[in-house]
């Protein structure tokens, strides 16, 4: 076990993410996790992430506020407690379209070797 407290995070860019805040809490350099990271993002409103698809899964799971997720068919709006599931190599864009800022779970595995 390896216990993570939050005030040792560090805070990290995330790419084509604006007007947010990205943290890395669990991870291989973070606590020795080796199939998955977990990352908290803080969203401003009109912050989000632009276009973008990846080979990973991706797990969000909204805390506070609301996130809308876009692809090219559908949009959703996740509000507190509710989660979403990402395939691999899914587009999607995130907005937090609303006046609070809201506070999002991030986990993704790791790209197999």
């Amino acid at each position: 076990m390896k216990k993570v407290e939050f005030k040792d995070v560090k805070q990290y860019q995330a790419l084509k993410h604006f007007n947010m805040s990205a943290f890395r809490l669990q991870g291989k350099e973070e606590t020795g996790a080796e199939k998955f990271w977990m990352g908290l993002s803080h969203f401003l409103p009109g912050g989000g992430a632009e276009y973008d698809a990846s080979p990973t899964e991706k797990v969000y799971f909204v805390l506070e506020g609301e996130v809308t997720v876009k692809n090219e068919t559908e949009t959703i709006v996740l509000r507190a407690w509710d989660s979403i599931h990402i395939g691999p190599n899914e587009g999607r864009e995130l907005i937090n379209a609303s006046n609070k800022p809201a506070s999002m779970l991030v986990v993704i595995n790791y790209p197999e070797k």
